[in-house]
């Protein structure tokens, strides 16, 4: 681990300059009557110009001195994308004065995004703080911006983001943003380590119609006077996919609190949920019963996958300090089958159905002897998550945020048992935006903020558009993918836990298939790499775990992509085994038909990943002495 500091000192400048670490992005700030601004370029590149930020917009601004110093050093994750992350920056730390109230803002310059943040001590009474920052992007820049469980919206020209939509509201805006920039770049708009700013609400987007810029907010509703905004983050990157490993959210996230992260533990999960009422071919129907529960409790144990999570219906009734269980099954004969079988359970918990009092939720989850909470319909609500994560945290509980969650970027870092959210479409009883393209849209979108439970891997497709389950989908013959696709999805979006969601029996029968999700070692990458990325297009993300690599590709329309084995190592023969599309398989008639077929390879090999519309390919690649 290195660390390198460099001090440069000013006066009372009027205009401040900071630059990446290898000189080609630059941030300029300037004092004028109008407040503070800044201007963002990159390689010379005008990329954001004439721009506000201010944290007391109601009050005058001046700048009285500031610092800069560059920082170098690596830290490892819990668990990640990657075993280890560079963190080199140079920061400028500017001393400004809101007519007596003293502030800091921290500029901070990475090789591929920066980040602003404001710090004070003390805010007089009556003051209205807010996190206020524009973006003077080029009217011609492109925008794209999840819209919550349905399809993330795009591309739509900056300068029609204020003009009223056919259903009389403007577009609105969501976290995190993706930005094609007229100059061949790509950008993202986001905050990290919102946890770590009490008292702040979730960044809020608009178009400003009289500056004719888009804007952002972050409200500041608290008792306490002393303040530290969120860092709000701006990515730039060459290649779009490359926005999904940018570090940068990580990086200015507060390092990790967990002192023992020993039980932390990412993984596969099996779930009941979207299994109800299926009639497996033996003639035992699944439902919410010890006997169904043993059947996914085998079939996980058999396959290594860490996990059985139990949805709704566990339980009946909620009130403060007790919760009725449901008659239909023996939690505790299930939990004690699970522990017998080396398999840990997670249970869902519904807030709609009652508060058992959160200060007594997590200990009480404790008590049952399960190792996390799917937390449903709680919404944005951000001091709540920001509690539950810590408190989850306390009675040593992975969390997971389902239903319009808060989708705190960065916190993974600091509370790494917050291992993922459905800040995503995930649900089969919709479908309305369950399609190839959707998937790749929030796939290169929503993933940028973090982990994401999407629900991924269905492999008894025809069952699920013959509507034979309990829970969806509503609409049939609505699922348009292939079982090779939906293997490839559970490798392409990242998770620290990722949930699969058919029956036993489905992954048993296509087990040579399944084996791709099985060998699979779920959050413990040393390194990820995204491939080919298009919007609307295709996707293909290398994930490396020691030696071994996994390989996950899709495709909207069908075609094939090219896959360049260069980050192999030299002189090193490899096993590779392709889980692929077949010249049968068609995604709406003939979604099953795949194949799985071996072959050996050598560094710089290309391998033509062929996949039909909808459509999906794997490979698992590791060391030809491996077994």
């Amino acid at each position: 681990m290195g660390l390198a500091l460099i001090f440069f000192n000013c006066t009372k400048p009027k205009q401040l300059s900071i630059t990446s670490p290898d000189g080609l992005i630059e941030v300029v700030l300037d004092q004028t009557d109008k407040g503070l601004g800044y201007n963002l370029y990159d390689g010379g590149k005008d990329i954001i110009l004439n721009s506000g930020i201010s944290i007391l917009p109601d009050l005058q601004v001046e700048v009285l001195d500031a610092e800069i110093n560059e920082v170098r050093k690596t830290w490892n994750p819990v668990w990640g994308q990657f075993s280890e992350i560079e963190d080199h920056y140079k920061e400028l730390e500017v001393s400004l004065n809101y007519e007596g109230v003293p502030v800091t803002l921290l500029v901070r310059t990475y090789n591929d995004g920066v980040a602003f943040r404001f710090k004070a001590d003390e805010i007089p009474a009556g003051a209205k703080p807010s996190f206020f920052i524009e973006y003077g992007l080029p009217d011609t820049s492109n925008l794209y911006s999840p819209a919550g469980e349905g399809q993330p919206f795009g591309p739509v020209a900056l300068a029609d983001l204020g003009k009223t939509q056919p259903n009389g509201k403007k577009q609105k805006l969501k976290m995190p943003l993706v930005v094609a920039h007229q100059e061949s770049k790509f950008l993202s708009l986001l905050e990290s380590d919102l946890i770590s700013a009490p008292g702040f609400d979730l960044i809020n987007f608009n178009y400003d119609d009289q500056r004719n810029k888009l804007v952002s907010k972050n409200g500041f509703e608290s008792d306490e006077r002393s303040l530290t905004t969120p860092w709000r983050v701006i990515l730039l990157e060459d290649r779009m996919g490359d926005l999904l490993t940018n570090t940068v959210p990580l990086n200015v996230a507060a390092p990790n609190q967990i002192e023992n992260t020993s039980w932390i533990k990412p993984g596969k999960t099996l779930w009941d949920w979207r299994v109800h009422g299926l009639q497996a071919k033996d003639g035992f129907t699944y439902g919410i019963d010890n006997e169904s529960y043993f059947r996914f409790i085998d079939f996980a144990s058999k396959n290594g996958i860490e996990y059985f999570l139990i949805d709704d219906a566990w339980y009946t009734h909620v009130e403060p300090g007790e919760i009725t269980m449901s008659d239909k099954l023996d939690l505790d004969k299930v939990a004690a089958y699970a522990k017998e079988k080396g398999v840990s359970l997670i249970l869902y918990y519904d807030r709609r159905q009652g508060n058992y009092g959160d200060d007594a939720l997590f200990p009480y989850y404790k008590s049952l002897g399960v190792k996390g909470i799917k937390y449903g319909f709680m919404g944005a609500n951000v001091p709540f998550t920001r509690d539950a994560i810590r408190m989850s945290a306390e009675s040593n509980l992975l969390i997971d945020f389902h239903d319009g969650p808060v989708p705190f970027t960065g916190v993974t870092r600091t509370y790494p048992n917050a291992i993922t959210r459905e800040f995503c479409h995930a649900q089969q009883d919709s479908r309305r935006a369950f399609t190839p393209k959707t998937f790749i849209r929030m796939a290169l979108i929503n993933a940028i903020q973090g982990p994401l439970d999407m629900n991924n891997g269905v492999f008894d497709i025809t069952s699920v558009n013959a509507g034979e389950r309990e829970k969806g989908p509503k609409k049939l013959n609505s699922l348009r993918t292939t079982v090779t696709a939906e293997a490839a999805r559970t490798l392409i979006v990242f998770s620290g836990l990722v949930c699969i969601p058919d029956a036993p029996e489905a992954y048993a029968e296509k087990q040579d298939l399944f084996e791709f999700i099985k060998e699979m070692p779920v959050g413990k990458w040393d390194e990820t790499k995204i491939l080919h990325a298009k919007m609307d297009g295709y996707i293909s993300t290398a994930r490396r775990h020691g030696e071994e690599w996994f390989i996950g590709s899709v495709h909207n329309e069908g075609g094939t992509l090219d896959i360049t084995l260069d980050f192999l190592n030299d002189d090193q023969e490899y096993t590779i085994t392709f889980y692929e599309d077949t010249e049968e398989t068609d995604s709406t008639t003939n979604p099953e038909a795949y194949q799985v077929r071996t072959a050996t390879v050598m560094k710089d090999a290309v391998v033509q990943a062929k996949m039909v519309s909808g459509g999906g390919h794997c490979m698992w690649i590791r060391p030809e002495s491996k077994k």
